[in-house]
């Protein structure tokens, strides 16, 4: 289930960040971020999917998600420390959320990762152009998706798109 989820948001999510819409390899528009950005919106979205309170073992992230593992290290560790992620040691240790899927957003994640959004379209877009007021409408638009829309969001949703086509064998 999660290995799907990777490919569609592969698929909706080009590689390059900037804050814009842009036709990427698919055929839908999508907004930009970076592969990291990307993998750490995975990394939380496999955790929001697992067991509550049960740690998942990074190579386990790793391989269903399709992410290098010390890439992905590097990430849960800054995500650690955003409050994000918990890590428990030992032989049944591994990554577990720090808080429940409901409590945390697509825009919080991004934001952390990445850095203020602001700050990086500010520097290719000038505010003061005759498009400035435009692209400020843009960003307020992004932002009031991605800061509404919880992992628990995105889980109820994907697995429902999931279920709709379950195949039914009865006569």
């Amino acid at each position: 289930m999660s290995g799907a989820f990777a490919f569609a948001l592969r698929c909706t999510v080009p590689r390059a960040y900037n804050l814009y819409w842009n036709t990427g390899d698919c055929s839908v528009q999508a907004m930009n971020i970076s592969v990291k950005g990307e993998y750490a919106l995975l990394a939380i979205f496999d955790l929001s999917s697992q067991p509550a309170g049960e740690p998942v073992r990074i190579a386990d992230i790793a391989r269903r998600q399709k992410i290098p593992q010390k890439f992905l290290e590097l990430i849960l560790a800054g995500l650690k420390q955003g409050g994000f992620v918990e890590s428990r040691r030992g032989a049944e240790g591994g990554y577990l959320l720090a808080r429940a899927p409901d409590a945390i957003t697509v825009g919080e994640v991004l934001r952390f990762v990445e850095g203020p959004q602001h700050n990086k379209s500010r520097a290719t877009k000038k505010t003061d152009s005759a498009f400035g007021d435009m692209w400020q409408q843009v960003d307020r638009a992004i932002s009031g998706v991605i800061d509404k829309t919880t992992f628990a969001d995105l889980l109820r949703a994907w697995n429902e798109k999931q279920n709709r086509y379950v195949l039914n064998w009865e006569i």
